[in-house]
């Protein structure tokens, strides 16, 4: 049965399947109805919702929780995203499992309040100190927010790795029909490193601090094993009419549910045209870009900011694909009559 959804609460009901049992959060728009669903509905499961005093506070609670085997999450956008920066890496360097939400709002500084995909850079690349990754899972429909939420606290574990759900403002904030049940049972994984207490076994830390000669370089040699394994294993895309396609959109987020739109009405005028629509960020899809950027000479890349996914697919492709670009930044909405004016510009 699927039942009339808003993004923000799908999310936050996928993260209670997947056995989230600790939330901290601040308030801050447009991710409210996160917090808000979470505080009536976390306790009925026996979970706790904790309202922090700040983001920074939040970051390290869930630093704490996850530290002790638990799986926690927290939820913000735009200036609290960064003001959690340095917990973020802490979660990285200490090797800790842990779901972030950013529902993102347009800035650069305070901004407002309406959708954007300005912080990419920030998430994908890393806004925090140090060589670390997160992994980024882009939803496009509130059916990916319930489903990436379990996907999240999935692969967080898995790899023992910060994940972010990065999604705009439009995807947490429209109702449409959702599937709220997972498609898989949800197994959380015994986790022997936990901070559960040394009764009857050996004690055991977990730290980002490595002060003896060398040992910082081989914990950071040892996460560059670790996110290679995630590029290897962990990409998810979807595609759509690539086949036989003269031109290929490139696109994540509310950006390629629109131009799904833009494809079917340039179909019909005879321009064949294909999407490819990254769902993970880190990971980047970047080998399928390539294989099929040997056939597919003409590449558009469709964002809401001034152009940051742009260097990830053209470090993708072929040397001799060309790579153009439409950006809608501060809060632009592209239509679909937007990307076929620049599909025909381009053809």
């Amino acid at each position: 049965m699927r039942v009339l959804t808003k993004g923000n609460i799908a999310l936050a009901e996928g993260a209670i399947q997947a056995g989230c049992r600790f939330y901290f959060g601040y308030p801050i728009t447009p991710q409210n109805d996160i917090p808000e669903y979470l505080a009536k509905n976390l306790p009925k499961v026996g979970g706790t919702f904790i309202p922090a005093e700040s983001e920074i506070a939040s970051i390290n609670m869930i630093l704490g929780a996850s530290a002790s085997g638990a799986r926690a999450m927290t939820s913000s956008s735009g200036p609290g995203i960064s003001l959690m920066q340095e917990g973020i890496s802490y979660l990285a360097g200490s090797e800790l499992p842990a779901v972030i939400v950013n529902i993102m709002r347009i800035g650069p500084g305070l901004g407002g309040i309406a959708p954007t995909q300005g912080d990419y850079n920030q998430a994908v690349h890393g806004g925090g100190h140090g060589d670390y990754r997160n992994i980024v899972l882009a939803p496009a429909s509130c059916q990916d927010m319930f489903d990436l939420a379990i996907k999240a606290f999935e692969l967080a574990d898995k790899y023992r790795n910060p994940t972010m759900i990065l999604a705009d403002a439009m995807v947490g904030q429209f109702q449409e029909p959702c599937r709220l049940t997972p498609e898989k049972p949800v197994i959380i994984p015994d986790k022997p490193w936990a901070l559960t207490g040394a009764h009857g076994r050996p004690a055991q830390f977990i730290k980002s601090l490595f002060l003896g000669p060398g040992e910082m370089e081989i914990h950071n040699l040892d996460l560059k094993k670790k996110y290679d394994t995630i590029q290897q294993h962990e990409v998810l895309y979807e595609t759509r009419h690539l086949d036989d396609a003269d031109i290929m959109i490139i696109a994540f987020g509310t950006p390629s549910r629109i131009a799904k739109t833009a494809i079917h009405l340039l179909r019909e005028e005879g321009i064949k045209a294909g999407l490819l629509r990254p769902v993970t960020l880190f990971p980047f899809p970047s080998d399928a870009i390539n294989e099929y950027s040997k056939r597919i000479k003409k590449v558009l890349v469709v964002e809401m900011n001034t152009g940051q996914m742009l260097r990830d697919v053209q470090l993708s492709c072929t040397a001799d694909t060309n790579v153009y670009f439409y950006g809608r930044p501060g809060g632009g909405i592209p239509f679909p009559d937007d990307i076929m004016r620049e599909v025909k510009k381009i053809m």
